[in-house]
């Protein structure tokens, strides 16, 4: 047996069954049009088969240009909601930029913030995740079809108790882990969330970052996961080491006989899973 197999049976005794994709990997580069190095360098990506969806920041530098690419190159699209980074857009809102910075004031101040719901920030929590929800559905001409998180803020309490995520989209998880890698109660909170986001939401049976990529062991057992689960990598092109992996061909040795698709295969239909 290879090591990537046996490295794939050892995860998968302590993980869920599969939610019924089959083997898939999706591999997502955030931030798309945060500014124009970072778009273009994710074009680049996209354009070697090395990232399959991309999720859009709106508001900013270059989401008006990066939404122009994207439907040019037909490229999966997501919303990556930003609660955290200023808006840099010359058309925002004044009104809605100091209801943004709001937020990141409250959700920066501490690390266990964003898993406090705060009854005082409701509405502008409200505004600020519908403008970026209404801006995205101007840009690419529909409202998103999955969403994840500058940051992973789509997963602070008063986001996702506050029901901000259209139902039925594929909304993406709390990172994956193996025993012993966090704390009990950390995992515990993981797994709570999960399983919240699961009955409203679509979600992949993995979810890790593609950084560090070493040691090369840990991403055998993520990609051999590939093979049998639906799994997504989160990338950020504009970061070197990540960029010379997917640009260089490595992506492609490691995921070896894993299926890279973009977040669209995954099936649109049916209930979603408990987690």
């Amino acid at each position: 047996m290879e090591l990537s197999d046996k490295l794939m049976s050892r995860e998968a005794e302590s993980m869920p069954p599969p939610v019924g994709h089959g083997g898939l990997l999706i591999v997502n580069a955030d931030d798309w049009g945060r500014d124009r190095e970072t778009t273009e360098r994710t074009l680049e990506c996209f354009s070697q088969g090395a990232v399959s969806s991309v999720s859009a920041m709106v508001f900013m530098a270059d989401s008006e240009r990066a939404a122009a690419i994207a439907q040019e190159r037909s490229i999966d699209v997501g919303l990556h909601l930003n609660l955290t980074t200023p808006f840099a857009a010359p058309n925002c809102r004044a009104h809605l930029s100091k209801r943004q910075r709001e937020l990141a004031g409250h959700l920066l101040r501490h690390r266990l913030a964003p898993v406090v719901f705060h009854p005082g920030l409701v509405r502008s929590f409200e505004y600020v995740v519908a403008a970026q929800r209404q801006e995205f559905s101007r840009l690419y001409g529909a409202e998103p079809q999955r969403v994840d998180g500058h940051h992973h803020m789509h997963l602070c309490a008063n986001v996702l108790l506050g029901g901000l995520l259209p139902p039925g989209t594929l909304v993406r998880r709390n990172f994956s882990f193996q025993r012993g890698e966090k704390s009990f109660f950390n995992r515990c909170y993981r797994h709570v969330v999960d399983r919240i986001l699961a009955r409203q939401h679509r979600v992949v049976d993995f979810f890790f970052s593609l950084a560090p990529v070493e040691p090369a062991s840990r991403l055998l057992r993520i990609f051999s996961l590939a093979r049998r689960f639906a799994v997504e990598i989160e990338t950020h092109p504009v970061q070197p080491e990540e960029y010379r992996f997917l640009t260089g061909g490595a992506i492609f040795r490691f995921a070896h006989k894993a299926r890279i698709v973009p977040a669209s295969a995954l099936s649109k239909s049916g209930t979603p899973t408990e987690r």
